[in-house]
């Protein structure tokens, strides 16, 4: 029963990769190195509980999670960003890129010369290698980065650079693949397709993805519930994968368009669309780097090929670091991006491979079979080491904790350390002239009653006061205890802010009395006055003045 055994396979590789990225997280490594581990346990190189079959069935879920992470780095990138790191991002994008390139090509070439007669397959695969090095793979970097809950000026070049690198990476290969086929002899279908089919892919897949942002930002912004506006959101992303993948054009550039203009066509809105997506990626992730892990099969690595990986590996480590140290110098890049970000572009994966499988198409034979293994081989190595000097780039820079949103700081916060306690106090037994004044002097629409003691004992509300002018004209025997209706729930000082959301959204009310365990009043919280003491806690955290 193939569907048991698929359904099997991928519990499997959830609750082991989940489970193994929670102990590599208590020896401090980030959760994507163990996926990947442990995805190398169940494929080919380990148990080859994961077969080549069941990897091709499931290349749809692969599609959909680099669906999902071009959509979040899309939302990322918002004009203002663009606008003011825009020209950092494209002096490093060249620098770093093309830099790796040459210094690829050019150790290659000279390695390759040794052990291979023919100059023009050595020059031709060093070409193409070169090419291939200068992708940076967007997800296993983005992981860290969201895991470690990153922001700052590092974090959004760090994400500029790996989202426009897919762009560079195809235009260099366009370039080298052209030069190869002339090298090798096997040129055909014209060098003229070879420049312009890239152009096309890449002019696609952003025509298709912004095309498809502006329709659903139209449709979305007038969605209130929670559950249509994740459907809708995934169900976006779906669409532009299957419209990418029949038009073979990019797909997660589609999706990075189409994530771009969510964010910046309805920038209000985009926030609960990116937060719900965000909250429903991390399994996802998990099965793919999982994935990604049983892909790789290091069996046909031999003495020769091996020495090529190295190569490959020196001259692209070497080339990443020099062209980001560069391109961060010459354009004038805040001093944590020129000193951490030679550290935080040495992933490689999806692009890489997916060039590699395409060169080893249109060049069969042995430069084809040569870029295939070295590739794959290479990219277990830089997808281990690569994680971990992200984050020890973001930790340095201070970058590592500061991306909180309003649910984070919320699950850390008491209701002692938002809650007013400077709230206005109606006595039980204080008439209703007295009542009035109060009112009048202050904005509250929620005022508790309590006893001689502070004890809480009732709720008034403006629309109870409204309500009993309207019905009665017995205004002046009125007292506060006539007025008052029974309290809905009340909270301790130390009762978490989440749970205290939670039972205010289900039992429908806008406030909350804080209370000791006496029952004494201690505070009174407000939802409009949560949500005003939430906001400038975020807005001080972000601009670095509250760094709790």
């Amino acid at each position: 029963m193939p569907h048991l055994s698929i359904l099997f396979l991928l519990g499997l590789a959830l609750f082991g990769g989940t489970l193994g990225g929670k102990l590599f997280a208590r020896m401090r490594i980030p959760q994507v190195v163990a996926y990947i581990v442990f995805g190398i346990i169940l494929g080919k190189t380990g148990l080859n509980v994961v077969t080549e079959e069941t990897l091709l069935m499931l290349q749809p879920f692969n599609y959909f999670a680099l669906g999902l992470i071009g959509f979040m780095i899309g939302g990322e990138l918002k004009t203002q960003t663009l606008a003011r790191y825009g020209r950092q991002f494209l002096a490093i994008l060249m620098a770093e890129g093309l830099i790796t390139f040459f210094v690829v090509t050019g150790l290659v070439a000279l390695v390759g010369a040794l052990f291979i007669e023919q100059r023009g397959l050595v020059w031709a695969l060093a070409l193409l290698l070169g090419a291939i090095a200068s992708a940076t793979a967007p997800a296993a970097t983005t992981d860290v980065l969201w895991e470690y809950k990153a922001r700052g000026p590092l974090t959004t070049t760090i994400l500029g650079i790996v989202a426009l690198d897919d762009a560079l990476s195809l235009m260099l290969f366009a370039v080298a693949a052209s030069l190869a086929s002339v090298l090798t002899g096997s040129g055909s279908g014209g060098i003229l397709h070879l420049f312009t089919h890239p152009l096309v892919e890449i002019g696609g897949a952003l025509a298709t993805g912004a095309l498809s942002g502006l329709i659903l930002s139209l449709i979305i912004k007038k969605q209130s519930q929670e559950e249509k506006i994740l459907a809708l959101s995934l169900g976006a992303v779906l669409l532009v994968l299957g419209i990418a993948i029949t038009l073979n054009i990019d797909v997660l550039m589609a999706a990075m368009a189409l994530g771009v203009m969510i964010a910046n066509i309805t920038p209000r809105k985009s926030r609960e669309i990116f937060s719900l997506v965000e909250k429903f990626t991390p399994p996802v992730y998990v099965l793919f780097f999982v994935l990604f892990g049983a892909k790789l099969n290091f069996g046909n690595v031999t003495t020769f090929l091996a020495g090529m990986v190295l190569v490959y590996l020196t001259g692209r480590t070497l080339g990443k670091m020099a062209g980001a140290a560069l391109g961060a110098r010459f354009s004038g890049a805040p001093a944590a991006v020129k000193k951490y970000l030679p550290f935080c572009l040495f992933s490689q994966a999806g692009v890489a491979i997916g060039l590699s499988i395409l060169a080893g198409q249109r060049f069969p034979g042995e430069i084809g079979n040569i870029i295939v293994v070295i590739i794959t081989t290479s990219t277990f190595f830089v997808q281990i080491l690569g994680p971990p000097m992200v984050k020890m780039a973001i930790i340095r820079a201070g970058e590592a904790g500061k991306n909180f949103t309003e649910e984070d700081l919320i699950r850390r916060t008491r209701a002692k350390d938002i809650m007013d306690t400077q709230i206005p106090l109606i006595e039980e037994n204080m008439p209703l002239r007295k009542v009035l004044a109060i009112v009048s002097e202050h904005p509250n629409l929620y005022y508790p009653v309590v006893d001689p003691n502070r004890k809480l004992i009732g709720i008034i509300t403006i629309d109870n006061i409204k309500n009993t002018f309207i019905t009665t004209g017995l205004h002046e025997f009125l007292l506060a205890h006539d007025l008052m209706e029974s309290v809905a729930f009340t909270a301790e000082p130390d009762s978490l802010m989440v749970d205290v959301k939670a039972m205010m959204q289900d039992r429908q009310v806008d406030y909350c009395p804080v209370v000791s365990r006496n029952g004494r009043l201690e505070g009174f919280l407000e939802s409009r006055s949560i949500q005003r003491l939430i906001s400038r806690r975020i807005e001080s955290i972000h601009s670095g003045e509250d760094r709790t």
